[in-house]
């Protein structure tokens, strides 16, 4: 199936979607390690079914050098032995943030003080907002059928430069 829609060819689908890719630009400029951004927008969209998402992330995370092993465990992180307890922490709060409507509270303690423990605040910031990003992204693609499988790595790259 095709897409049912494209954002940025429509005049005000383009003008929110810049304001929307500015956001990214400073997630991206943040110290939030490159990797560990790729890692978490890659979880919540394996969660939220995001073929475009899990397609770019999973080719982007390649191209900077992650082992094929790092990459396919993502959607079994807590069941793998690859993840730094930092990175874990950064995936559990993906999940937790992403799953809000799945019965769950939010984001536990527990997440949290593990967030805490290994990030700092301009960190936490990025990471927050890009948990909260990746899944209006996320949603964005879904919604409009946009399919996985055309993304060239490197293509987010140019938009924030």
């Amino acid at each position: 199936m095709d897409s049912r829609f494209d954002l940025n060819s429509n005049e005000l689908g383009a003008k929110i979607g810049k304001r929307f890719a500015g956001v990214s630009v400073a997630i991206k400029g943040s110290t939030l390690p490159k990797v560990t951004q790729e890692l978490v927008s890659l979880r919540a969209s394996q969660l939220n079914g995001c073929g475009f998402c899990v397609d770019a992330h999973a080719k982007d995370l390649a191209a900077a050098g992650e082992p094929a092993v790092r990459v396919n465990l993502v959607a079994a992180w807590r069941e793998s032995t690859v993840f730094t307890e930092a990175e874990q922490a950064a995936l559990a709060l993906a999940e937790e943030g992403s799953r809000i409507a799945d019965a769950h509270r939010g984001v536990s303690d527990e997440t949290w003080a593990q967030v805490r423990k290994h990030y700092d605040d301009d960190q936490i910031a990025a990471l927050v907002y890009l948990v909260a990003m990746i899944n209006a992204a996320n949603r964005l693609l879904v919604i409009t059928h946009t399919k996985g499988g055309s993304y060239q790595a490197g293509t987010f790259d140019g938009v924030a430069n």
